[in-house]
């Protein structure tokens, strides 16, 4: 008869389970794999599998007993950095949709709100397309395979261990904001300052020409130009958001 002791299968479990809650919490907060679309359990094979084919790669697990209060501060540590290394990801989403919603506002597309569902907020038409696109953009660069570099990083940058605040401490999350300002400005300035020229040239007409409806035609115009701005410089995307995204990863690393 074959028996186990309880030391045997801590050792047997602990480097499949530590690993397994991080990048669970990692797959329940990042872009994509979070919608409501994508099923718990495709969330869950997804990450058992990451950590079976990464083990290779991954440190030494300690050995924890899971009746023990060391237990349940390793598990806060490992949905910190997870839902962390989301976040991060999360933010340079959140820059691309913000360049959105600020071209869309200078267009004159503030009327056209859609509902968003990942947020649960208002989001113009323009911000929706570029959130669209970039989830797109974000699997054709190999974003999701990035992320699973920087995920395995993580466990030798901030190992498995009974201090879950140590790591917020050294990555500072708090201040990652103003990338969602950075990212979102450095897209839609181009933008902005081409359809403020037009508005400027708008008022030049109107004053000039005092008897053409200026409201009547600028409208069309402003649309017009804002999207044939936007199809110009949506291949040059790639870059910024590359960028962003790799210097968001490099907290981890």
């Amino acid at each position: 008869m074959l028996t186990f002791t309880e030391a045997q299968v801590l050792a047997w479990i602990s480097p499949v389970l530590w690993p397994f809650l991080r990048v669970l919490a990692l797959f329940s907060s990042m872009p994509v794999l979070s919608q409501r679309t994508v099923p718990a359990r495709v969330r869950v094979a997804l990450s058992f599998l990451i950590v079976v084919c990464a083990q290779p790669a991954l440190p030494p697990m300690p050995v924890v007993a899971l009746d023990s209060a060391v237990a349940l501060l390793v598990l806060v540590q490992q949905i910190l950095i997870g839902v962390t290394l989301g976040f991060a990801v999360r933010i340079v989403f959140a820059g691309i949709e913000l360049a959105g919603e600020l071209i869309g506002l200078q267009m004159g597309l503030g009327f056209a709100s859609f509902f968003d569902p990942a947020t649960g907020g208002q989001s113009n038409s323009v911000s929706r397309f570029y959130g669209t696109t970039i989830s797109f953009l974000f699997i054709v660069i190999n974003g999701h395979l990035l992320l699973i570099a920087a995920l395995v990083q993580s466990f030798h940058a901030f190992p498995v261990s009974d201090e879950p605040f140590a790591f917020l401490r050294a990555v500072q999350p708090q201040v990652w904001g103003a990338e969602i300002f950075t990212l979102g400005l450095w897209i839609a300035l181009p933008l902005m300052a081409m359809l403020l020229f037009v508005n400027l040239v708008q008022g030049v007409i109107a004053r000039v020409s005092p008897q053409m409806n200026i409201f009547a035609i600028g409208f069309p115009i402003t649309i017009s130009v804002g999207l044939v701005g936007v199809l110009l410089t949506l291949p040059m995307m790639q870059v910024p958001f590359t960028m962003a995204l790799e210097r968001m990863l490099a907290n981890f690393q």
